[in-house]
């Protein structure tokens, strides 16, 4: 096992209360060896849990609490991750308390990071192509309970609309549910017999989300390029790589006492 290099994180560009923090992870940094190399944080990749292990206390130092990790199933379940332990089933977590760290874990899958504008909850959702089309932001958007128009969402690194191929079946569940997600979805110029198209997830969130009254969109597709697929440096990608690390999406609510003290 190596010795770490220096993490890399992004922070988010969007207009979040004071009190909402949130980082997104690279692949850059940690110790993990090739083919998960180097900062992956997936326990579940086969990568050596000691690697694994050491990567997500590179995070720490950054961070109020251990994150409450999930164990991801592609479906809508939304849990309180301040009444929840780790690794339940669950594609979505959510908080109104503070250092409280949701998260959700991706290599192409879209991950949603969504608070209010008065910085009272903060939820992270894991969209993937299924969960996506079955409603998990609505669920989570739901579990809020909070007015949809003090919602703010930030889209983070998914694979990009010119690099999801996707079978018709997946087009088809998307419309039958919304008529208005064919727009996201353009037909290869390869694919002679019409089977073949790219995806826009970045659309198809945006479109869910606008649907039900949540506008204040920031991030991939907005106002940022995070093409997982095509930016090998910075991301990783299943879709790409087949066998491959795991970023980390978080975001918690600071305490109004720690915020004024980093206001001193």
């Amino acid at each position: 096992m190596t010795n770490a290099e220096p993490i890399t994180l992004i922070t988010p560009d969007w207009p979040a209360p004071l009190n909402v923090k949130a980082l997104q992870t690279t692949r850059t940094g940690g110790v993990s060896p090739a083919p998960y190399a180097s900062l992956n944080l997936g326990a579940h990749v086969q990568d050596n849990p000691i690697a694994v292990a050491k990567n997500r206390q590179l995070l720490s130092p950054y961070l109020p609490s251990e994150p409450v990790w999930v164990n991801q199933v592609h479906g809508i379940e939304v849990i309180n991750a301040a009444t929840s332990t780790c690794l339940q089933n669950a594609d979505a977590s959510f908080t109104t308390k503070p250092n409280v760290v949701c998260v959700t874990m991706t290599a192409d899958c879209l991950p949603v990071l969504l608070c209010d504008k008065k910085g009272s909850v903060v939820a992270a959702v894991h969209a993937g192509w299924r969960g996506l089309c079955d409603g998990v932001i609505e669920a989570a958007v739901q579990k809020m309970q909070v007015s949809a128009d003090e919602v703010l969402v930030w889209l983070g690194p998914a694979i990009g609309p010119n690099a999801f191929e996707v079978g018709r079946d997946v087009r088809d569940q998307f419309i039958a549910k919304d008529n208005q997600a064919s727009q996201a979805f353009k037909l290869l110029e390869s694919s002679a017999s019409g089977d073949k198209w790219l995806c826009n997830l970045y659309l198809i969130a945006q479109q869910r989300l606008n649907r039900i009254g949540v506008t204040g969109i920031y991030g991939a597709g907005v106002n940022e390029d995070f093409c997982t697929y095509t930016d090998q440096v910075r991301f990783f990608s299943f879709r790409r790589d087949n066998i491959t690390g795991r970023m980390a999406s978080m975001i918690w609510l600071e305490s109004h006492r720690d915020v004024a003290v980093a206001q001193l």
